[in-house]
């Protein structure tokens, strides 16, 4: 089972001040190191105890997690602190009414391990897997980095950077929200302890970007049209956003090159079936697209997976969140 691929490694004591608690998501648009906590231990064995109620999102803001990688071994993947600040904890400054950086970097959601991340992680792992023994098949070719130019758009923990990176990818560019928290050290702490310290030679570089920001930007006017796979793991929540996504993603994508897209229904199916019409209508095209259930596998060891709809009668969230969409766009025409 995926989820059962991470556990919670030893915390560590962090000031309170710097490290402040983070509810839930709510999407309306040399340290001490202490003993394991029971509820860590708890937490670990939640998907085997409530196997029909899995978790979207995993870790507490600035935790460890040890991800237990079949093919690269265990990684220590950094959860992003929760963005924090002094006083003011109101969405507006009252010197000149801009939503100030520490509510911008809560609204990311990027102080949480997504199960979408996973999702890509494991894809790729087995790719390079299947690849390397001569059985490399057509369903997991599109799943395969090796020789590929990279880009993560909302990285958060990174995870799927590290693992292309592992996997042999010619470079890796990890990007998220100038506000973003996963940008004070995590995503940093991810691949050094991961990548740097390991036998990749993958170029991994970390930049800051805003979608929709292309041509202001001298980075992506740099970096136009120049990467072959592009990394979308849940970040389709705000419908108001999926124009500028959809015009980054063309705007960074190589002739030739994929788009993964992996997204849950946290905030409802329409939601992410919003961004496929946004993305179809605006110059992308589905190559492949299905639903993978997180949470079971058939008797042969792969994946249990149903067809995509935009819509599924009687579906609730009692029933959906074992569930996530699995698209592989590219250029219309192409």
């Amino acid at each position: 089972m995926l989820h059962s691929r991470l556990r919670p490694l030893p915390r560590r004591r962090t000031p309170l001040s710097s490290s402040p608690s983070a509810p839930p998501p709510d999407f309306h648009d040399e340290d001490s190191v202490e003993d394991e906590s029971p509820e860590d231990v708890f937490g670990a064995f939640l998907p085997h105890l409530f196997p029909d109620d899995p978790p979207g999102f995993h870790g507490d803001p600035g935790q460890h997690l040890l991800y237990s990688s079949p093919r690269y071994g265990a990684l220590d993947i950094m959860v992003p602190s929760y963005p924090d600040q002094s006083e003011n904890r109101s969405e507006k400054t009252a010197a000149d009414g801009q939503v100030n950086d520490a509510d911008k970097g809560r609204k990311l959601f990027a102080h949480f391990l997504w199960s979408a991340a996973m999702v890509v992680a494991e894809g790729v792992e087995k790719a390079e897997h299947l690849s390397s023994v001569g059985q490399l098949d057509a369903d997991m070719a599109m799943w395969k980095v090796t020789g590929e130019s990279v880009l993560e758009l909302g990285a958060g923990a990174a995870l799927p950077s590290v693992v292309c990176a592992l996997a042999h990818a010619s470079t890796v560019t990890i990007t998220d929200h100038p506000s973003s928290p996963a940008l004070t050290g995590a995503i940093a702490f991810n691949v050094d302890h991961n990548v740097r310290n390991s036998s990749s030679t993958t170029d991994v570089t970390i930049k800051p970007h805003e979608w929709g920001t292309l041509d202001s930007d001298s980075w992506a006017v740099e970096k136009k049209g120049t990467f072959t796979r592009i990394i979308g793991a849940d970040c389709y929540w705000m419908s108001s956003q999926h124009e500028n996504l959809v015009n980054t993603m063309k705007w960074f994508l190589a002739p030739g090159g994929k788009v993964w897209v992996v997204a849950g229904f946290h905030t409802g199916r329409a939601i992410v079936a919003g961004f496929f019409e946004t993305a179809v209508n605006n110059g992308l095209e589905i190559e492949r697209i299905y639903e993978r259930d997180l949470n079971s596998g058939a008797e042969d060891g792969k994946e249990v997976r149903r067809d995509w709809v935009s819509e599924r009668e009687g579906e609730g969230p009692e029933n959906r969140s074992r569930w996530c969409v699995i698209a592989l766009l590219k250029s219309k025409g192409e």
